[in-house]
């Protein structure tokens, strides 16, 4: 494979927080070389950076749908998908096949289904499921609600050495609910859930995963009783981490006005006070990671009255540009910021990538973080557009992408 040379680029490496010109050499697939002045080979395509964000490739910590395109243009080079597929990821030769479904531009790291079907009663074969590739464990979608399975779950996944991703809504309370229990849904006339659904599900789980001594993550942290009992879990000790997608950081359930179902998410948008906890969560490292939740949907599923609509929005072709408004509003510094997209889940899944260190795979994005444009959800590639934030301006813009070494068009 022909050696690539970046050259002046600046170069962040969130995995040590690390913010440095200079010039990085990539041969054989791998970060051969990073330093000052560095001589390209012969063979070497040269790029000039001119100064532009070389960083690792994005590792986006939960999308429901493998969509290349998509992840190709928002900077993502791995994923983590969701067993919510069909059929769900609950036996080892479905897990096999979706690991391969990105090839060869993006890598598929599965998520093994908690349950069989996701049905939240009988415990999947996970040690099988971890052998062929399986990187965790997630309830999917929804939460298990009985707290005995959820139980056993937590003791096998922990004596596996698996990661389980709890989805943080108590199931009894959101049943039927699209909006968040308040005046805004009052108004709308929309059947709602009370935002403490959110914290209920998150302590019993915290507290199930500190009797079974289990490695939690919590999928969205979208309140802000969710992002208090995550901290105070943290300060603990207890082995928790917690994810957020950008429509919780940069939206709230005002976005719902005109009935607009591409704000119809899960979980549902919170008010301004959940909201700007999100974004202190993401501050203070309570909430370490930034995922696009990509969940596209086709028209005929959104073109409903929101309360018949299907819950989700796109968002992997979005992620770098969202993610660098919380940089631009001086909410995260952007070593901070890439290590949320990239180097955090990469370490807390045991996966490669999110470093720029000697060795590491060569799965790289260069971009450039001031370009202007505004999101067109009609023009968005992958499978659907539907986005809550369409005719919304951002800055940050994909440039280069490289995944083992392979330049890819974005």
């Amino acid at each position: 494979m022909k050696p690539v040379l970046f050259r002046n680029a600046r170069l962040i490496d969130p995995a040590v927080g690390t913010d440095v010109r200079g010039d990085l050499l990539v041969a054989e697939r791998v970060i051969a070389a990073v330093g000052q002045g560095l001589a390209a080979p012969v063979e070497a395509e040269i790029i000039e950076a001119d100064g532009k964000v070389l960083a690792p490739g994005l590792i986006d910590s939960a999308v429901f749908r493998t969509d290349v395109a998509a992840a190709v243009a928002g900077g993502i080079t791995s994923v983590l998908l969701m067993p919510d597929q069909s059929p769900p990821l609950d036996d080892p030769a479905l897990v096999e096949r979706a690991e391969r479904l990105g090839k060869p531009k993006l890598w598929v790291r599965p998520l093994a289904a908690a349950t069989r079907g996701l049905n939240g009663r009988e415990l999947a074969e996970l040690s099988l499921m971890k052998d062929v590739g399986a990187v965790g464990v997630a309830t999917g979608r929804a939460a298990i609600a009985d707290a005995q399975v959820m139980l056993r779950l937590l003791r096998y996944a922990a004596g596996l050495g698996l990661v389980v991703v709890a989805h943080a809504e108590c199931p009894s309370l959101t049943a039927g609910a699209v909006a968040t229990e308040g005046d805004y849904a009052t108004r709308l006339g929309l059947p709602s859930a009370p935002s403490a659904a959110e914290a209920i599900q998150i302590a019993r789980d915290l507290r199930l995963a500190r009797e079974a001594g289990a490695a939690l993550h919590i999928a969205c942290v979208s309140t802000a009783e969710g992002v208090s009992l995550v901290r105070e879990a943290q300060a603990a000790g207890q082995d928790v981490t917690a994810a957020t997608a950008p429509a919780y950081a940069l939206l709230s359930e005002t976005a719902l006005a005109g009935y607009r179902s591409f704000a119809h998410l899960s979980p549902p948008l919170r008010d301004e006070t959940d909201r700007a906890a999100v974004r202190a969560g993401l501050a203070d490292g309570t909430i370490g990671m930034l995922a696009s939740r990509h969940d596209p949907r086709t028209e005929e599923d959104k073109r409903q009255p929101f309360a018949d609509a299907a819950p989700g929005a796109a968002g992997c072709a979005t992620l770098l540009a969202l993610g660098l408004s919380l940089f631009h509003d001086a909410v995260l510094p952007l070593p901070r910021l890439l290590a949320a997209m990239s180097a955090n889940p990469a370490r807390r899944f045991g996966l490669p990538g999110g470093t720029l260190a000697l060795g590491a795979p060569a799965d790289l994005l260069l971009f450039d973080p001031a370009a202007p444009w505004r999101i067109d959800a009609g023009t968005l590639p992958g499978l659907s557009g539907n986005t809550p934030f369409d005719g919304i301006p951002v800055a940050g813009r994909v440039l280069r992408l490289l995944k083992g070494g392979e330049p890819l068009n974005p």
